[in-house]
């Protein structure tokens, strides 16, 4: 048995709500859909029982009425899980995983400045990557921002 088929096998039998969410894409790459709900819960068992000690990035989405975040983690075996989840724009809450990766810092403030995401648990710090004059409410990577809502004076 492949480790993506071990990996697909052991999330079934431990969360069998996902049946239908869990995609071998091909050797050695694996897509799983989660509800905010069951986030922590998998992360958990991906990390402590199948190894995946790495998150390469997070890639946040404007999916319309609501925000997607992808999490890729790798194991040491060069497998890439993608673990995706959505929430509604109207809630734009997730949780950090610092404490389980404590060097996406920077991705989640990513998240935060450019999609408006609100990152439970995320560590106090400056923002990034925009100035610290941004101004609030304004969300760079959102599909309805435009250039024009910025105040006059940051367009010169």
């Amino acid at each position: 048995m492949s480790r993506e088929d071990t990996v697909r096998d052991d999330l079934l039998a431990t969360f069998p709500a996902l049946e239908g969410r869990i995609t071998i894409a091909r050797e050695r790459r694996l897509w799983v859909e989660v509800s905010r709900e069951e986030f922590q819960a998998v992360l958990d068992v991906l990390k402590d029982r199948h190894g995946f000690d790495f998150c390469c990035t997070i890639t946040g989405l404007d999916l319309g009425e609501d925000l997607g975040f992808v999490y890729h983690l790798a194991d040491w075996h060069g497998v890439v899980l993608n673990l995706r989840q959505r929430v509604p724009k109207s809630d734009p809450t997730i949780l950090s995983i610092t404490p389980r990766y404590p060097g996406v810092i920077f991705y989640e403030r990513e998240l935060v400045d450019l999609l408006g995401a609100k990152v439970e648990g995320l560590p106090p710090g400056d923002r990034y990557p925009l100035r610290d004059d941004w101004p609030e409410g304004q969300y760079p990577l959102r599909k309805d921002w435009k250039l024009e809502m910025l105040p006059e004076a940051w367009k010169e």
